[in-house]
C-alpha cells in the first residue's frame, strides 16, 4: 500500500467547547517552545518569514509610489534572494529534521533547547544582514557570516547524527545533509562576495542556495515521504529505484555549475545547451508523474490537492528554465523566462509545499486534522493566485501593478498563516482537539 496522508476526516476535529482555533485557552509560554523542536524552529521560520515578507513589500511599495527608493549597498535583487531564499525556509527544515531524522535514523530524540542557540544566532544573523545590506556591506557580510557559522554547526549534528546511525536505510538523509552542507557553502560564498565586492560570487551564491541546497532537500523529503512515483507507476519505482530522485537532483545541481561557466561563451553556450535537454526531460518526467498521481488520488483530500498544486508548479519551473536555457543556446533573448522559473520554483513549488507539509506537522503535533483547517486551504489559493501574479510581473517588467499585487498578496497570505501558528506552538497540546 502506498505512504498516503492520513487528512480523510469529513468534519473539523474541535474540542468539547467549540474551538476552533487549535490554540486553546493556556497562555502562550516560550517554555513551551521548548518541548519539541518543531516548535521552536517553525516559530523561528514564521517570524522571519512574516519579517522579511514585510521587509520586501514595503521596499517595493517604496518604489512603485515613485519617491526616493530606499538606498541599498547590496544589489537589492541579491538581498532579496537571499533573505527570501536563505532566512526562512532553513529553519523549517531544521524543525522537520529534527522531528523525522530521529525516526529515520532509529536515534535517540531531539532536545528542542539543543536548538535556542541556532535559533538565536539565526535571527540575529539575518536581522544584521538586512540592515547591513542597506547601511553598510560589512555589517550585511558579518550577519551573513553568522548565518553560514550557526548553519554549518547544525550540518555537522546532522552528520554526526547519520554517522552514528545503524539504520538500513539512509539514503534520503544522506541526500538531505549533503544539500544542507551545500547551503551553508552558498551562505559562506554570499558572505564572501559581499565582503569584496564580488557580484559574480553572489549571483553563484544565490544559484548555490536555491537549487543546490533548497531544492534537493525538498525533492528528497518528498521523495521519501510522498508517494508521488510509487502511486504513478509501480512499475518504474521497481526497474529504476530512485533514479527519478537522482535526476531531478542531477538537473537542479546543474544551474549552479551554468552559472560558474557562464564567463566563457562558447563554454557558457554548450553549458545551455545541456541544460536545455536536462531541464526539458525534468519536465516532462514531473509532469508525468503529476498527472498520473493525480488521476490515481483523491483531490478532495485537500492535503493531497496541495501537494498535487506544488508537483505541477516544479514542471512549470523546469519547463521555463528549459525555455531559457534554449534562448540562452541559441542566443536569443530569452527575456523574464528565468525570473519566471526562480519564482515558480520558489513561491510555486517550495512555498506550496512548505504551507502544506509544515501546516501538516503543526496540525498533527497538536492533535488536530489538517482537514479542519478551512482557512490553510483558502491561504494556499491565494498563494497560487500571488505566484500567477508574480509570472505576469515577470512578463511584463515595465508595469509595476503585477509586482505589487503579487507581493501584496504573498504577504497577506504569509502573515496571516505565521500568525495563526506562531501561537500554536507557545501552548501545550490539548487532546481533546484529536476527537
Amino acid at each position: 500500500m502506498p505512504r498516503v496522508p492520513a487528512d480523510r476526516c469529513s468534519r473539523p476535529s474541535v474540542d468539547r467547547s467549540g474551538d476552533r482555533t487549535g490554540s486553546g485557552a493556556e497562555r502562550w509560554r516560550f517554555e513551551t517552545l521548548l518541548s519539541a523542536p518543531h516548535r521552536l524552529a517553525f516559530f523561528t521560520g514564521m517570524a522571519l518569514l512574516a519579517a522579511a515578507s514585510l521587509w520586501w513589500t514595503s521596499i517595493l511599495l517604496l518604489r512603485a509610489l515613485g519617491g526616493a527608493p530606499p538606498p541599498f549597498v547590496v544589489p537589492p535583487g541579491a538581498a532579496h534572494a537571499l533573505l527570501m531564499g536563505g532566512a526562512f525556509m532553513p529553519m523549517f527544515f531544521a524543525g522537520f529534521l529534527c522531528t523525522v531524522a530521529p525516526r529515520w535514523l532509529q536515534a535517540a530524540p531531539v532536545s528542542a533547547a539543543s536548538l535556542l542557540p541556532m535559533a538565536s544566532a539565526w535571527v540575529a544573523g539575518w536581522s544584521i544582514f538586512a540592515t547591513g545590506a542597506q547601511l553598510d556591506a560589512r555589517v550585511a557580510a558579518g550577519g551573513l557570516a553568522i548565518v553560514a557559522l550557526s548553519w554549518s554547526a547544525f550540518v555537522v549534528r546532522i552528520l554526526q547524527m547519520i554517522a552514528a546511525s545503524r539504520a538500513p536505510d539512509r539514503l534520503h538523509m544522506l541526500v538531505i545533509a549533503g544539500a544542507c552542507a551545500i547551503g551553508a557553502l552558498a551562505f559562506w560564498i554570499g558572505t564572501w562576495a559581499i565582503a569584496f565586492a564580488e557580484p559574480a560570487r553572489l549571483a553563484l551564491a544565490e544559484s548555490v542556495l536555491l537549487h543546490g541546497f533548497l531544492a534537493p532537500v525538498f525533492v528528497a523529503a518528498l521523495h521519501r515521504m510522498v508517494p508521488f512515483v510509487h502511486v504513478a507507476s509501480q512499475t518504474l519505482e521497481q526497474r529504476y529505484g530512485n533514479a527519478p530522485l537522482a535526476l531531478l537532483v542531477g538537473v537542479f545541481l546543474l544551474q549552479p555549475i551554468m552559472q560558474a561557466v557562464s564567463g566563457d561563451a562558447s563554454i557558457a553556450r554548450a553549458a545551455h545547451a545541456i541544460a536545455f535537454v536536462a531541464d526539458a526531460a525534468a519536465a516532462a518526467l514531473v509532469a508525468w508523474i503529476a498527472l498520473r498521481w493525480r488521476a490515481r488520488q483523491n483531490l478532495r483530500v485537500r492535503l493531497l490537492a496541495m501537494l498535487f498544486g506544488a508537483l505541477a508548479w516544479l514542471a512549470v519551473a523546469f519547463a521555463l528554465q528549459a525555455a531559457d536555457a534554449l534562448a540562452l543556446a541559441s542566443g536569443q533573448p530569452a527575456g523574464g523566462l528565468r525570473l519566471a522559473a526562480l519564482h515558480a520554483l520558489a513561491m510555486g513549488f517550495f512555498a506550496s509545499t512548505m504551507l502544506a507539509m509544515v501546516s501538516r506537522v503543526t496540525c498533527g503535533q497538536a492533535g488536530r486534522l489538517l482537514s479542519s483547517e478551512h482557512i490553510v486551504w483558502w491561504l494556499y489559493l491565494a498563494l497560487q493566485a500571488a505566484v500567477v501574479l508574480r509570472l505576469a510581473a515577470a512578463a511584463l517588467p515595465l508595469r509595476s501593478a503585477p509586482l505589487v499585487a503579487a507581493t501584496l498578496v504573498w504577504t497577506t497570505t504569509m502573515l496571516v498563516w505565521s500568525l495563526r501558528y506562531a501561537g500554536w506552538y507557545g501552548r501545550p497540546r490539548t487532546e481533546s482537539r484529536a476527537r
